[in-house]
């Protein structure tokens, strides 16, 4: 589950809201019921085209105040995949993620999974609420509709090694063999290439096999560390034909930034 803003923060000039670097993402199991037996259950009419979840958060945006909500098209709230989650890593959902219930919506943008889950609404058009229809748009200037945020972005990052430097963070290492290893992700289809570089130079790293599309993948590599200053970076590619661009796409609000992470380290001999 990835944040639409993560990476935002390494953008300029830099969105005002929430500074993500490369924090906004982590993986977690969820338990919980298909939405897909809910809705049968509770027996669709004809003509439904998208299903609105309405979160129980308040609060004001673009100056209007309303309730998050959010939709979904009838055909991605029917995978069997995208559940009403109770659960998190075994224990009842803590308030922060989303308690009691909440939805969890696979390789989208964590929008989607809408938290504090109090209603589920079945509609016969599109959903205009405010964090649908004018929220979480990709936009390059101010004033174009924009594209919906949908699917992750082909995505990665390393664990970087060493000691960090409070406010530069540059990392400090000795000299030797080092493991650097990381995860990837992408929405839009499995990854299947994982490339590390040293000072410029990519090479390909180990990328584990994943058990479901619905998590992200370890990768790992071997880094012959020699005295000196370096930059190390990593990017992923997924089977669609996806690569992370080595700088980040201009978005308006920072959404979706997906560029290359860089870490620069200083190799004590």
């Amino acid at each position: 589950m990835e944040c639409a803003g993560n990476g935002r923060g390494q953008t300029s000039p830099r969105y005002p809201s929430v500074p993500w670097l490369e924090e906004g993402v982590s993986t977690a199991e969820w338990s919980g019921v298909p939405l897909a037996r809910l809705l049968q259950r509770a027996g669709l009419r004809d003509g439904v085209k998208e299903i609105v979840f309405h979160g129980a958060d308040r609060g004001f945006d673009r100056g209007a105040e309303h309730d998050f909500a959010r939709s979904l098209p009838l055909h991605e709230a029917m995978r069997e995949d995208v559940l009403v989650a109770h659960s998190m890593n075994g224990a009842a959902l803590p308030p922060q993620h989303g308690a009691p219930l909440r939805l969890v919506v696979p390789r989208w943008y964590g929008m989607a999974s809408v938290k504090w889950l109090r209603a589920i609404e079945a509609i016969d058009h599109p959903f205009d609420g405010l964090q649908q229809a004018v929220g979480y748009h990709f936009r390059r200037v101010r004033g174009e509709k924009g594209e919906p945020c949908t699917l992750m972005r082909v995505n990665s990052l390393m664990m970087p090694p060493g000691i960090p430097d409070f406010y530069t963070r540059r990392r400090t290492v000795s000299a030797g063999p080092i493991r650097i290893q990381g995860r990837a992700w992408s929405g839009a289809a499995p990854v299947v290439r994982v490339e590390f570089c040293l000072d410029g130079k990519w090479t390909d790293a180990t990328l584990e096999r994943s058990q479901s599309s619905c998590v992200w993948q370890s990768w790992h590599t071997v880094w012959q560390a020699m005295a000196g200053e370096h930059e190390l970076a990593c990017r992923a590619t997924d089977t669609a034909g996806n690569v992370q661009p080595l700088d980040p796409v201009w978005d308006l609000s920072g959404f979706g930034n997906n560029a290359v992470q860089r870490a620069f380290v200083t190799v004590r001999g």
